[in-house]
């Protein structure tokens, strides 16, 4: 993607949204580390290829000023969610200044303040920074408790309030003044605790509820998902679950081969019927949303093939990707025109068929594989941020983002009568 350059970061009475990741650095070292490799560093269209490629062609360059979305001719609404700093300023050029390039940063997440839902009062969507109100404050799910320790201090108590508050002195910035920290000037950053947003699926779904096209085709969907299961296990105890004491910030998702591999229960098991196999694929989705859920072109597929005792594939459920030879094996949201042909995002009228997991589905699939000679079936399971199709016409992505990553497997030996 489009090279970064170097970039002036936020100094004292700037915007706290110019803050850049790297002052936090300064103090919360392991946090920025897990951020800086999750896809909120790279949100935007300088530093996601997938994303980049959508946004030349609806929209155009990120490095230039003044850019408007070609269908509408408004301010682009991606930027809402993929570089919230710079949607602020109403800014197109995201290379201007760290906290634009950044994408969803520290600020762009501990500045939300409270979540109005992304039904606008005129019935249109209003998403990502659209969707809150937006403090100058950070926000933090506990803040810093203490006010005892103040009281205890200006008291009569002989201790002074020893071992309540803020016993840290390491200079801080959260406490509403600036400080030098090993050398470097740190503005001040006051901070609130804001649990109730914070600590909440509130926090995401600003972003990560529902994107509708400019025709009202529903395309990210997780929130809608999310509500239909019924569940109250937030996003985040999967997405930042804790771990040695800080939520983890690397916010694993679509991108992430470990999160991908706990997602779905599968197995094989045969039974012989006469001269045939019955083979029994089972999958059960153990999230509370679709299985792929966010950008409507991600997708799965299942491969299945029975071997003999040499090793060689003496039958499959399809040769190649499954998409068109067994449909049952391709799991996926399909986006149509008017004449129900397939479409890109962009133009889509209509939704097409969803055959993705929903929402802690189990569903089995079965084939009829002929008995003679096998003495192993293979099921694997894959996963793909795109669609074949756009596989093949995005050729100049990186190969780990075009080609399928194994997210399950399983072998069943054959005893055949």
């Amino acid at each position: 993607m489009i090279g970064i350059p170097s970039f002036v970061i936020a100094s004292e009475g700037e915007s706290i949204h110019h803050v850049s990741a790297e002052v936090c650095a300064s103090c919360h070292q392991d946090i920025y580390k897990q951020w800086k490799g999750s896809m909120h560093a790279q949100s935007t269209a300088l530093k996601d290829p997938i994303h980049g490629t959508f946004y030349q062609m609806v929209v155009g360059s990120p490095t230039e000023e003044g850019v408007l979305h070609k269908a509408s001719g408004k301010y682009p609404i991606c930027l809402q969610c993929h570089a919230p700093n710079a949607a602020i300023d109403k800014t197109t050029k995201l290379d201007a200044m760290a906290a634009y390039s950044e994408g969803v940063n520290c600020v762009a997440c501990h500045t939300l303040k409270s979540y109005k839902g992304i039904e606008g009062k005129d019935g249109k969507l209003q998403l990502g920074l659209k969707a809150y109100d937006v403090a100058d404050t950070l926000q933090a799910p506990a803040g810093i408790q203490d006010g005892v320790g103040k009281l205890a201090s200006a008291g009569d108590d002989l201790f002074g309030g020893a071992g309540l508050g803020e016993s840290s002195q390491t200079p801080n910035p959260h406490l509403g003044e600036p400080v030098e920290y090993e050398g470097q000037e740190v503005p001040a950053l006051p901070m609130e605790a804001n649990p109730r947003l914070m600590k909440t699926s509130d926090a995401c779904m600003g972003c990560h509820d529902q994107r509708n096209n400019p025709h009202g085709v529903p395309l990210c969907q997780t929130g809608n998902e999310y509500i239909a299961s019924g569940s109250e296990v937030n996003c985040l105890s999967c997405h930042m679950p804790i771990a040695n004491g800080i939520a983890d910030h690397s916010m694993g998702g679509g991108h992430d081969p470990a999160m991908l591999k706990r997602a779905v229960v599968f197995d094989v098991s045969t039974e012989q019927e006469g001269d045939n196999l019955t083979a029994t694929v089972y999958l059960k989705n153990q999230l509370p949303h679709a299985m792929p859920t966010g950008a409507p072109f991600r997708n799965l597929y299942i491969k299945l093939a029975a071997y003999d005792d040499q090793g060689n594939v003496v039958w499959q459920n399809a040769e190649g990707h499954p998409a068109e030879s067994d449909p049952q094996a391709y799991l996926s949201y399909a986006l149509a025109d008017d004449e129900g042909m397939p479409a890109p995002p962009p133009t889509a009228t209509k939704a097409g068929d969803d055959t993705r997991l929903k929402p802690h589905e189990e569903r089995e699939l079965t084939y009829e594989i002929p008995a003679e000679g096998v003495v192993l079936v293979r099921g694997e399971l894959f996963y793909n941020l795109l669609w074949p199709g756009l596989v093949k016409k995005f050729n100049h992505l990186p190969t780990d983002l075009t080609d399928p990553v194994l997210i399950a497997e399983y072998e069943e030996d054959v005893a055949v009568n």
